[in-house]
């Protein structure tokens, strides 16, 4: 595949049914985790009922969304500027390890650096997903000291 053959853009309220699908293959594939499709559906549809919050972005190729991303901001008031988190990442699996993933990222990077309040590109990946985690280093990304700790209700 080449890079010609790719289209990102952002994603619209017509890729909701697409982007949920993509989030609770996702979850199933790197956690083996039932998610709720309405419940997902309906968190997907509020980003862009609400986009302050974040935004997606897509790849198409010949007319189908193949991958896709979701960026949220998080305020750094060490860094008085926004890190982006990189969230809901997948690839379709007939176009995994074919630059669909790179060509995103190049994306949101330079996406992210023409925001003057960007201060850099975060993501969380589950631990046993050492694919995945590969694919973020070769992209330049390193792996932090931090960990992340959660209290759901």
């Amino acid at each position: 595949m080449t890079q010609s053959t790719l289209n990102i853009r952002r994603a619209t309220a017509k890729d909701t049914l697409t982007l949920a699908h993509f989030n609770i293959a996702m979850a199933r594939e790197t956690e083996d985790h039932a998610l709720d499709p309405e419940t997902v559906r309906a968190g997907v549809a509020r980003l862009f009922d609400q986009p302050e919050q974040g935004f997606y972005l897509v790849v198409e190729s010949e007319g189908s969304i193949v991958g896709s991303l979701m960026i949220t901001q998080e305020w750094s008031d060490w860094r008085d500027g926004l890190w982006w988190w990189i969230q809901s990442v997948y690839v379709s699996p007939t176009f995994r390890r074919k630059g669909v993933f790179s060509a995103l990222y190049r994306e949101v990077n330079t996406l992210a650096r023409q925001e003057k309040q960007v201060c850099g590109l975060r993501l969380y990946v589950e631990k046993d997903n050492t694919a995945a985690q590969q694919v973020y280093e070769q992209m330049g990304m390193t792996q932090t000291p931090y960990r992340v700790y959660e209290q759901l209700f």
